[in-house]
């Protein structure tokens, strides 16, 4: 649920979390599948990904949309170029870095415009 104060609370915040998590579990077993040549991968990718929406349809139940839309997509983009940078030894430059930061600022500026 989502409180006047702008704090989303309880079960609604975790289960958008687990949302995100699976997404990006889906996203790095994406890359593992090698093109969906490696079965296991490809499995998870599918079982991240529909459980991933799954657990967002539940979300909407109680908060916006476009809120809850941009929070997962947003999170999820920003962990896997995080995860790209650390773990695949992808480019950190100080462009990439501002733009994860301004990935955030949108995700606050969402949530403190309200429209819960």
């Amino acid at each position: 649920m989502y409180r006047l104060d702008g704090i989303v609370s309880g079960m609604t915040a975790l289960i958008l979390a687990a949302a995100i998590a699976s997404e990006v579990v889906g996203t790095l077993a994406l890359k593992a599948s090698d093109g969906f040549t490696r079965p296991l991968p490809a499995m998870i990718v599918v079982a991240g990904y529909a459980l991933s929406f799954w657990l967002l349809a539940l979300v909407l139940k109680h908060l916006s949309v476009g809120t809850t839309y941009a929070v997962w997509s947003a999170v999820g983009t920003a962990a896997i170029a995080l995860v790209g940078m650390v773990a695949y030894g992808e480019t950190a430059n100080a462009l990439k870095l501002a733009s994860l930061g301004l990935i955030v600022l949108g995700v606050v500026g969402l949530n403190a415009a309200g429209g819960h």
